[in-house]
């Protein structure tokens, strides 16, 4: 960005962010996502801070690329990215519209609330067949395309789709 151009809003910057798919599920933002924890304005120089969804995840240096290209790609030069790990990131964080998203693109969203989720104590938890919307649902395998999902198979549809494993 030069001297003499406005800098962006954090909104308009948010929007941009928010057009950044994810590498894994690229249907979902990294703002639906819930990865985008803050993007803030320290005097000239912005700050967005990430939270990968596990600390591990293979594609946490695609994401920190994609959100550098995006900014410079609207002419900002001077930021940061901050790697931020606590809180850990929990899939409570998708976005009512990620979830939306993901359900569209055939991946079952996360089941909040419930024992899937870490409660233990909670009742036990259904999954929806992102397609036909049934619960007669069964687990195939705990272990998915990616280490975020599993596979299950629709009982009534006979389809076989992905969960996004509560985390």
């Amino acid at each position: 960005m030069n001297a003499t151009a406005t800098r962006p809003t954090t909104e308009e910057i948010w929007d941009w962010l928010d057009q950044v798919p994810d590498p894994e599920i690229p249907v979902i933002s990294l703002v639906d996502l819930g990865i985008i924890r803050d993007v803030v304005w320290d005097d000239s120089h912005l700050v967005v801070t990430v939270t990968p969804t596990y600390s591990g995840c293979p594609a946490t240096s695609v994401i920190n690329f994609e959100i550098e290209k995006t900014l410079r790609d609207r002419g900002l030069q001077d930021f940061e990215l901050k790697r931020q790990l606590s809180p850990a990131w929990t899939t409570a964080w998708i976005s009512d519209k990620g979830r939306a998203k993901l359900r569209e693109f055939g991946i079952a969203p996360p089941v909040e609330g419930t024992s899937a989720c870490g409660g233990g104590k909670a009742p036990a938890f259904v999954v929806e067949c992102p397609r036909c919307r049934s619960e007669n649902t069964s687990l195939i395998s705990q272990f998915g395309s990616t280490p975020c999902k599993s596979n299950y198979r629709c009982n009534d549809c006979l389809e076989p789709f992905d969960y996004f494993k509560c985390i």
